[in-house]
């Protein structure tokens, strides 16, 4: 399966000064990323490039080999790409939480993230935290990767603001939560993945008209999204990325 199109965009909004979110394209690997740091300027920033570095060299490394012994995690139901993308996720993870470990709370960081590897025409998705993912399929669009927010938790009005909150993110706890899934491509499929200054300020509806809508180039219909998210009122960073088969 042939990825015909792809695009990401990321930026710090039209209310903050500093930037933690982030993406990744590693074509080599056939691996991509989204994350979504937090800690505050020079701490989540840097933070996030050190786990995008982390996780690319670890996933590389075991995925290289088909024989390679998974260091910290195995499930045999899970394809060799899922395993690595875990085992790296969790290796990152501890790397963080050490180094967070020696910090006061207020220096401490942490990512959510979606971390997405193709084996041929099957691609596997991890996530962990307030970052999400969908799968567009002849015009209809469905989740495949949950927030793991404050979402079903923060009813009160003024609360909004708490809702995408993560439950866990890489760096956060001593144990990390993730959901895997893995979807078999087909042509004209695309995935989305985003970070809440997205999806919290745009329907599924309105995400749907926009892949659903002939546009230029993926660019194009991505930014158009981000703009929309934006004139709905977004404060947050604000990421997203889009691949199409």
């Amino acid at each position: 399966m042939r990825l015909k199109a792809y695009a990401a965009q990321t930026h710090q909004g039209p209310y903050l000064q500093v930037n933690e979110d982030a993406y990744e394209f590693d074509f080599e690997n056939d691996l991509y990323m989204v994350l979504d740091g937090f800690g505050g300027s020079g701490i989540g920033d840097k933070a996030v490039d050190k786990l995008k570095s982390e996780i690319k060299n670890f996933f590389s490394q075991m995925s290289d080999d088909p024989n390679a012994t998974m260091p910290l995690y195995y499930n045999p139901k899970n394809l060799l790409e899922g395993n690595a993308i875990v085992n790296s996720l969790m290796n990152a993870h501890q790397n963080l939480l050490r180094s967070n470990s020696d910090l006061p709370v207020n220096q401490r960081a942490g990512s959510s993230l979606v971390v997405a590897a193709r084996s041929e025409s099957i691609m596997i998705l991890v996530g962990v935290g307030n970052c999400c993912a969908y799968h567009y399929r002849q015009g209809k669009l469905s989740k495949i990767i949950m927030e793991d927010n404050f979402k079903y938790l923060s009813k009160n009005q003024f609360e909004d603001r708490f809702r995408t909150v993560p439950m866990n993110a890489v760096g956060m706890y001593p144990e990390l939560t993730y959901q895997m899934k893995e979807v078999r491509l087909l042509e004209g499929d695309k995935l989305l993945l985003m970070t809440d200054g997205i999806y919290s300020n745009v329907s599924e509806e309105e995400i749907l008209h926009h892949l659903n809508r002939a546009s230029p180039d993926a660019q194009n219909r991505l930014n158009s999204l981000l703009k929309l998210s934006n004139s709905h009122g977004n404060t947050d960073n604000i990421t997203a990325m889009i691949l199409e088969f």
